[in-house]
């Protein structure tokens, strides 16, 4: 691991955020696959059964960036703040999910409580490891809601349909069956 340049980390946090923006824009979020290392692993962990885990860059933009984003176009992912570890690389950015839907009153669905990823960063401005980490139970909270008011898109209903099926849910594993340690 070692130090890193203080500056170098700072540089790469605003290049995330900057293109995180644009590809929430796009509705698209497979080029952020370019900001990672050939070997990266990117994975989070969804409740006591099971964990998601993608290994390498081209796994990252199909499955991670690309079949798991599926149907949230229009949502946004604002960084709230980031943690900076020059020490170790490590960084820590917490985010909101806001969707593009509203309610009644105008206001946007978001999911309450904290979501963040932790990026250990692996030079050339590319992270090489990246865990998400979110309240599931607010996450389901909020879909619930959503449901419930018929607000979800298109898209969203059949992503969760998707999930449901359990049909092609690759980088979907039980609990300590994944190619590489969540943590």
């Amino acid at each position: 691991m070692g130090n890193w340049d203080r500056a170098e980390l700072d540089e790469m946090v605003e290049k995330w955020i900057a293109e995180n923006e644009r590809c929430e824009k796009l509705g698209d979020w497979r080029p952020l696959a370019d900001m990672y290392t050939e070997d990266a692993t990117y994975g989070w962990n969804y409740g006591p059964k099971q964990e998601f885990m993608a290994v390498g860059r081209e796994e990252i933009r199909d499955i991670a960036l690309g079949q798991e984003m599926e149907g949230l176009e229009g949502w946004t992912y604002p960084y709230q703040q980031f943690v900076v570890d020059e020490r170790t690389g490590d960084c820590i950015g917490f985010w909101k999910q806001v969707a593009d839907a509203t309610r009644e009153d105008g206001s946007n669905y978001v999911v309450q409580g904290i979501g963040g990823s932790w990026f250990r960063y692996g030079g050339n401005f590319q992270w090489s490891w990246q865990r998400d980490f979110f309240d599931f139970g607010n996450v389901s909270d909020l879909f619930l809601e959503m449901i419930t008011n018929n607000a979800l898109s298109d898209g969203m209903q059949k992503r969760i349909e998707r999930s449901m099926s359990g049909k092609d849910l690759q980088g979907w594993y039980k609990i300590g069956e994944s190619p590489a340690s969540i943590w």
